[in-house]
């Protein structure tokens, strides 16, 4: 290896560029081993918006776009996140040795920062010096993941079958791995899997009523005999005990609303008096969040509920809906010839991972989140049972299901951590009515009633139909893959049943007329077919016709249910006789299977037993949906109803339609809530830092369905400990206006610069996020700021704020799911920046809620409460703090209340802000921010059991994600 490398400033063409160098040492400053051998055949790449490098035979070089993707067509080159380099060439068809495919395979259910310093931290090597550096060390780091291959690391049971199948299927890694033959033979994942237990039903939970002195005993434990004592931890700890005592009356369940500023420890707070009820009333708490960021948080919290991770694996389950976990039977087709080309490939990466995963969840689970998206068409959707075809016990992976396993686990658990919009399905629709918990903990409460809006809508649009089709019908036009109709899976009650065999097939029949393959094309041709297509094309034609919003600006159009078009009503008559014929033979065959059971022939078994009785929950479900939609249809021609909101809809995505359809949605969503599921529970604790926001406790009451219910709820509220005036300070930007895109991207590039990164930057809308990254990220980059967005990176949202938080110098912009869901503690997250008042998007239902809540009373209530949220990720623990930035001049001053009390607000120009702003970050020190940044993810690294470096090995089931 020479002393120095050739390369080129970033900006000058190689040409050029002089023979500028810097000292190899740079790059691997710690590291023991020495690069990788000059001989290793393939090139290196690295593109960032600073610039391209290629390292190759012991030099590294900057080189143009066109050059990068020459040597990229004609030889397989290391890099890192495929998709992300070739979005940055814009070469989207790139591919070659991508390290992370090669960290999948070998590590499977690990946790790594997808970025070289992620990588570098797992493999124990030296983050690299800079950008220029960065194809270098892919080729050390290359080396070390190779040498892992020669070794008998954790992961190997499994590697060489897996790597055999792979070479099969051309996967580039393949040839380079030197996995030596086992001595005896690998067990197949499907064997290696344990088995589920059937277990006697769980006794109906006792009554019982918590001391204050048990619960704050309780907390104490929780908290640790060394922590100080909380005084506002502690009163919250027992007034959510409330929510455990015997209720008194039936729909009168003891309802506890309680506001909890950040940093008071609510999650400890009614854990407390949560596993204590359960521990002694013998029934399971679930604690339900509306973003899975919480729901990992709150795994990692019953830590300190039980130590030991058997204990904790039996008394605490994480649930989530079906669609979110492997379906082992999609897998085995994907594996046997259903997938081609790089799904397939990703197929048996899923199954390395399915062999060592703790639950096989996919979705925020140990799935690494930026796996699937480095397969662009991929199809790990296929591998989940999104379409509802589960056929439970006639599935001959049934007795290892992950779904089938979470849920008994959670019938045994003490505390199930749930999600809102499952608590939801499974009071609405669920199996397991049994289990159904009489406790719950609705945590992020201020999400409730989003959550029962989107649950308890209608829509009758053309994805809808499409999927009702497919499940009914099965593949069509030659489609691959295992995917059966309903009378393929039902074929063995249709010979036993001679009338459920005729609705099976009046209901296949009947299907015919839902929307099919190509129905978009269709319609833009004015030619539908069948009587949905046809309704769906009156519905676009009246939404053209009527839409108020700019027909070209490519955004989704809408106009409301009102004096319908004769076509309209015309279509609308034929689609109702239509579904009419579907659903009468769909409620026969429910009553025919029920039949069945009641006869209990001698096929029938437990596990066919159980496979009825799935698919009389699938059908059911199924067929409220159809009646919701002739409800919908009714309305067409009809009076309406004042408890919804009807409206037609046209869905666009960047001008391209995506949809159509008919919507209907509750004008208060909190009724159905407070009808299904709380009414039947005996308690429940709603709680959030921001429940009251925008709004006094009559509307957080309103919001979480409270004047549903026969009995009026407990209240109680604890500020925030922290001292919001002496660590934050709000800055309302005058200068900036409104519409202006290049002012816009200044004055986010001026304060990324003025923070050193560490800014969080909020949109309203994605296309100007994304024209204001295109404008800033160069300009950023060659500061050494790198910039992530939402929306524009190929990465899962996930995935970007775990970059975000590893890096302190990084800044990340997004929409509103990074407002709500974002825990970056410390110096990674030191600049909240909002490109304007947060007003609500003024479409139909909107207006209809409007209209019933206030007016623009209504409206100060939601920006308050986006603007609580979005200052509420600047200070998440002490010591934090920072600035937020508002770039709105026309920010109402009557608003101004949505921020704590005492923390300073000044109106000052963009120059002004950026000059404060450097002035607050000069006391942070870069190696200050260097060291906090890192520190999370070193510790990991040194805690890992990898192959690597030595330390430690932690249980798979306590690796942090």
């Amino acid at each position: 290896m020479p002393e120095s490398l050739p390369w080129a400033s970033h900006g000058c063409r190689r040409e050029e560029a002089g023979r500028r160098t810097f000292p190899v040492a740079n790059l691997f400053a710690t590291s023991h081993l020495s690069p990788v051998p000059q001989s290793f055949p393939y090139p290196a790449l690295h593109a960032s918006h600073a610039g391209i490098w290629i390292a190759h035979g012991g030099e590294t070089r900057a080189v143009s776009r066109g050059e990068a993707i020459r040597i990229a067509a004609d030889t397989p080159v290391v890099m890192m996140n495929a998709p992300l380099v070739g979005q940055r060439l814009g070469y989207a068809e790139l591919s070659g040795l991508d390290v992370l495919e090669l960290f999948a395979f070998l590590h499977p259910a690990r946790f790594m920062v997808p970025t070289p310093k992620g990588l570098a931290a797992a493999a124990g090597l030296a983050v690299p010096a800079d950008d220029a550096a960065i194809p270098a060390f892919l080729l050390a780091a290359t080396a070390r993941l190779l040498a892992v291959a020669e070794s008998d690391w954790p992961e190997r049971e499994g590697a060489w079958s897996g790597a055999q199948a792979l070479a099969r299927l051309r996967w580039p890694w393949a040839p380079l791995l030197r996995i030596a033959k086992p001595g005896r033979n690998e067990r197949w994942l499907f064997a290696r899997l344990p088995e589920w237990e059937e277990a006697a039903p769980r006794p109906t939970p006792r009554s019982v009523t918590l001391a204050d002195a048990d619960v704050l005993a309780r907390l104490d434990r929780l908290t640790g005999a060394g922590a100080e004592p909380r005084a506002g931890q502690r009163a919250y700890a027992e007034a959510a005990a409330a929510a455990f005592a015997p209720r008194m009356g039936r729909d009168a369940p003891n309802l506890m609303l309680a506001e909890a500023g950040t940093g008071i420890g609510k999650t400890l707070g009614y854990l407390a008096p949560a596993s204590l009820w359960a521990e002694r009333a013998g029934g399971a708490v679930w604690i339900s969040t509306y973003t899975k960021a919480l729901q990992r948080q709150l795994g990692h919290e019953t830590r300190r509920l039980h130590p030991d991770a058997a204990e904790r694996r039996a008394r605490v389950v994480t649930r989530k809906g079906r669609e979110n976990y492997l379906c082992l039977l999609n897998l085995e087709d994907a594996l046997q010839g259903g997938f081609a080309g790089r799904a397939a490939i990703l197929a048996h990466l899923v199954a390395r991972w399915a062999a060592y995963t703790a639950d096989g969840d996919m979705v925020g689970g140990d799935l690494p989140g930026w796996l699937t998206t480095l397969f662009r068409r991929n199809g790990s959707a296929a591998l989940t049972d999104r379409r509802g075809e589960c056929v439970y016990a006639g599935c001959p992976h049934y007795r290892k299901c992950f779904i089938e396993r979470a849920a008994r686990a959670s019938a045994e658990a003490d505390i199930v951590i749930a999600n809102h919009a499952l608590v939801m399905v499974n009071a609405a629709r669920g199996r397991e009515l049994s289990t159904r918990p009489t406790r719950y903990v609705f945590d992020e409460g201020h999400h409730l009633f989003d959550a029962a809006d989107a649950m308890f809508g209608t829509a009758l649009t053309g994805q809808e139909t499409i999927e009702l089709r497919r499940w009914i019908v099965g593949p069509e036009g030659g489609s691959r893959g295992r995917r059966r109709g309903l009378q393929a899976r039902l074929s063995d009650l249709a010979s036993y049943d001679e009338q459920g065999g005729v609705a099976i097939g009046e209901i296949v029949a009947a299907a015919q007329a839902l929307a099919s393959d190509g129905w978009l094309a269709r319609l833009a041709e004015n030619q539908p077919f069948g009587a949905v297509e046809q309704l769906l094309a009156a519905v676009r034609g009246l939404v053209f016709a009527r839409a108020e919003q700019e027909a070209d600006a490519g955004y989704g159009l809408e106009t409301e249910l009102a004096e319908p078009s004769p076509d309209l009503v015309e279509a609308a008559a034929a689609c109702a006789q239509g579904l009419d014929r579907l659903l009468r033979p769909m409620v026969a065959l429910g009553k025919r299977m029920e039949a069945v059971l009641a006869d209990a022939p001698d096929w029938l078994d437990a596990p066919a037993r159980a496979r009825v009785e799935g698919a009389i929950a699938s059908l059911g479900w199924r067929a409220e949906t159809v009646a919701a939609w002739l409800s919908l249809l009714a309305r067409i021609g009809g009076p309406a109803d004042p408890a919804f909101v009807d409206w037609l809809a046209v869905d666009r995505i960047e001008g391209r339609e995506i949809d159509a359809g008919l919507h209907r949605r509750w004008l208060d969503p909190t009724k159905p809530f407070a009808e299904i599921v709380l009414k039947p529970a005996h308690g429940a604790l709603v709680t959030s830092a921001t429940l009251t926001g925008g709004g006094d406790w009559s509307t957080a009451e309103a919001r979480v369905g409270a004047p549903h219910l026969a009995r009026a709820p407990d209240r109680f509220a604890v500020d925030s400990p922290f001292d919001y005036a002496a660590s934050a300070e709000v800055l309302i930007v005058t200068d900036v206006k409104r519409g202006d895109v290049p002012a816009l991207a200044n004055a986010y590039a001026r304060l990324v610069e003025a923070a050193g990164g560490g800014v969080l930057g909020l949109f309203t809308a994605i296309r100007r996020l994304r024209a204001v990254h295109a404008r800033v990220a160069d300009r950023l980059a060659r500061a050494g700021l790198p910039l992530h967005a939402q929306h524009v990176d190929p990465v899962d949202t996930g995935t970007l704020v775990d970059i975000f938080r590893d890096d302190p110098h990084a800044s990340l912009f997004g929409t509103d799911a990074l407002r709500d869901g974002v825990d970056v503690p410390g110096d990674s997250l030191r600049l909240v920046a909002m490109e304007g008042v947060p007003w609500p998007k003024p479409n139909v239902l909107h207006a209809a809620r409007r209209l019933a809540g206030g007016g623009s009373a209504f409206d100060d209530r939601i920006v308050r409460a986006r603007l609580a949220q979005a200052f509420g990720r600047l200070v998440r623990r002490e010591g934090d703090g920072g600035t937020f930035v508002l770039l709105s001049a026309a920010m109402p001053s009557r608003l101004l209340d949505a921020f704590p009390a005492g923390v300073p607000i000044a109106r000052v120009p963009l120059e002004e802000a950026a000059a404060r702003i450097a002035a607050r970050m000069a006391g942070r020190t870069a190696r200050q921010m260097a060291g906090q940044g890192t520190a999370g993810i070193a510790g990991i690294a040194a805690a890992r059991a990898l192959p690597y470096a030595a330390g430690p090995a932690l249980p798979d089931e306590d690796q942090p994600r």
